[in-house]
């Protein structure tokens, strides 16, 4: 199963809907995302610091127990090299021009295509709408 890092990141915080990803991720045979979600979790951890959700000591135990999980092979991370990108521009560029897309929504997007998954789960409402362009049924708890 494909999982972008809103719902990555709600196996580590506890936000709306965490309950319901933790037992989704528990259930799947295996767990993929882009490696950008490397850089993007910690983001996430370092605006919860910054908002003061959290301190910057658990912040850091977060981050290093993602790092764990991604050691241990519980998160797949796909590697985004070059050639892939390219690909990534060539779907972006061929989308419908009122589709809304971010970057990193178009990597992870992507990302599942090429893996062949046929959906991917996410709470973000642009990349839901978005899936369909690339092949995907957008997936939500």
């Amino acid at each position: 199963m494909y999982f972008d890092t809103a719902y990555i990141v709600k196996c580590y915080l506890n936000e709306p809907e965490s309950p319901a990803v933790r037992a989704l991720v528990r259930s799947a045979p295996a767990a993929y995302s882009s490696s950008w979600a490397l850089a993007e979790v910690y983001c996430v951890f370092h605006r919860h610091v910054r908002e003061g959700a959290t301190t910057s000591g658990e912040a850091q135990e977060l981050a290093r127990l993602f790092l764990e999980h991604v050691n241990d092979g519980l998160w797949s991370l796909i590697p985004a090299g070059e050639p892939f990108l390219k690909r990534v521009g060539t779907l972006v560029i061929s989308a419908p021009p009122n589709l809304f897309l971010r970057t990193v929504d178009a990597v992870h997007l992507a990302t599942a295509k090429e893996l062949g998954e046929g959906e991917i789960w996410t709470n973000d409402r642009h990349m839901l709408a978005a899936a369909p362009h690339f092949g995907l049924i957008g997936r939500t708890v």
